[in-house]
């Protein structure tokens, strides 16, 4: 006797169970056309951002080039170091928190709109349905028995597909290698090993996860649809169905059951059934289901973004007193981006690293004063090159002896062998606290301070 299975290990067998290709059916609507204003939006910004110039030092370089060689990354007037990391530390905690923002108010809306995944499964299947035809057509030829059109129209498709890849992987990594270098190599063949890794590695990423993943990638690759419902309560927006109003279908509800919800979804659920892991919130459900509303006079809205709390009949969350977590989420934003401001306006161009003499703590000269010995690292981390003043305090007579003036390059890394004194007769003795500040003469709000010690004996 067979061992009866209970409802949710059938609903796991049933997730990752095998059911094809999906081949969506076409539908236009607002949100289709929401979503297709976000591939023109994301996409003009990726593909043609690496090919602005921007002129600094009256030199012309690219406007964003993230230079891992060099350890520098450019944002048009702003140059970031590995000093700066606090920076992109703050930008991937507010990126996440926003995330968390937009999941609390309308689920997975940025899976349905805005994420890469969805934005070239989008622009793949496009190629797809121009090459192959509408979905019923795409079906037919699948099933279809293989023959000369068959393999044209497939060579023809996974070339595009190709092609799309190809150049997706030669503008990421020219964020990394200054695009106008970086093409001739590729086409001369003449890329360097980290290049063409990145090239392959990319191109063969983004023809498999567009074009032959698709759905699967959301269903059971990525990791933000297993954790996403932790972030719901019964005030966050879904796509979902009335079931109030559409039951029992096709008689008394306003629901006909003629399933061009399922048609047109791209990952093949039936949002009849519920919230369910495999939905994005894209909303080509809900501009079917309209298109239909209209067609038997019925009131639009059957299917829509809701909340459970909408559903059942208590009407929609009042203001934001009633949603904690979003109000949570929206000040911690405005911390994160007003932090951001404010380190990124009181950000120091210049920096300066102590390191003390480990062979000698002290020594003394012939007149009785007590030297020590540092190494000091002075980065100018603007643009432009300034003279720097050194000068140091924390003991009574101490001084630089030497050199107390540099001048440094923009972004140059300079060291400097420096000697402090001090008067060998005093009370003090022992490791004691001082200080070097490093001050551009041009410049006053340009000025570092480091704080160091000094070994009397």
């Amino acid at each position: 006797m067979h061992k009866p299975v209970s409802k949710i290990r059938e609903a796991k067998l049933e997730l990752y169970r095998k059911k094809g290709k999906i081949h969506a059916k076409a539908v236009d609507g607002r949100f289709n056309r929401l979503r297709w204003a976000m591939v023109w939006f994301t996409q003009t910004i990726f593909y043609g951002a690496c090919w602005l110039s921007w002129e600094s030092n009256g030199t012309q370089r690219q406007a964003i080039l993230f230079d891992i060689a060099h350890e520098k990354l450019y944002l048009f007037d702003l140059v970031l170091w590995p000093q700066d990391a606090l920076l992109l530390a703050l930008v991937l905690i507010f990126s996440a928190t926003a995330l968390f923002f937009v999941t609390a108010l309308a689920g997975r809306l940025f899976c349905g709109f805005a994420c890469p995944q969805t934005i070239y499964t989008m622009i793949f299947v496009w190629i797809e349905s121009k090459v192959e035809g509408d979905h019923l057509a795409r079906l037919r030829l699948d099933q279809g028995p293989i023959n000369g059109r068959k393999l044209w129209l497939k060579a023809t498709k996974h070339g595009l597909w190709m092609l799309i890849a190809i150049w997706t992987a030669i503008t990421f990594v020219g964020y990394f290698t200054p695009i106008r270098e970086l093409l001739p190599t590729v086409l001369s063949f003449e890329t360097g090993p980290w290049e063409a890794f990145w090239l392959l590695f990319y191109a063969a990423f983004t023809y498999v996860q567009a074009g032959l993943a698709r759905e699967a990638v959301c269903q059971h690759m990525c990791p933000y649809s297993r954790f996403q419902g932790v972030m719901f309560d019964p005030t966050t927006a879904n796509v979902s169905y009335d079931r109030q109003r559409g039951e029992p279908r096709a008689n008394a509800g306003d629901c006909i059951d003629c399933g061009i919800c399922v048609q047109v979804c791209p990952t093949g659920i039936d949002i009849r059934d519920g919230l369910q892991l495999a939905c994005t919130n894209c909303g080509l459900c809900i501009d079917a289901c309209d298109q239909v509303m209209a067609k038997i006079e019925a009131p639009s809205g059957l299917i829509r973004f809701a909340s459970e709390q909408e559903l059942a009949g208590q009407g929609a969350p009042q203001a934001w007193k009633s949603r904690p977590r979003v109000v949570l989420y929206a000040a911690l934003l405005l911390i994160f981006a007003g932090f951001f401001v404010l380190t990124v306006s009181f950000r120091s161009l210049v920096l300066v690293d102590v390191l003390r003499d480990r062979g000698a703590l002290s020594r003394e000269t012939a007149d009785g004063r007590i030297e020590n010995a540092y190494t000091l690292k002075l980065m100018n981390l603007d643009q432009v090159a300034h003279e720097y003043s050194l000068s140091v305090r924390g003991l009574p007579g101490l001084e630089i002896v030497g050199q107390k003036d540099f001048v440094a390059d923009p972004g140059s890394i300079q060291p400097l062998s420096i000697t402090v004194s001090a008067p060998g007769e005093g009370a003090l003795s022992g490791i004691l606290p001082i200080d070097f500040i490093m001050q551009a003469k041009d410049d006053p709000a340009i000025r570092s301070e480091e704080k160091s010690t000094f070994a009397l004996p």
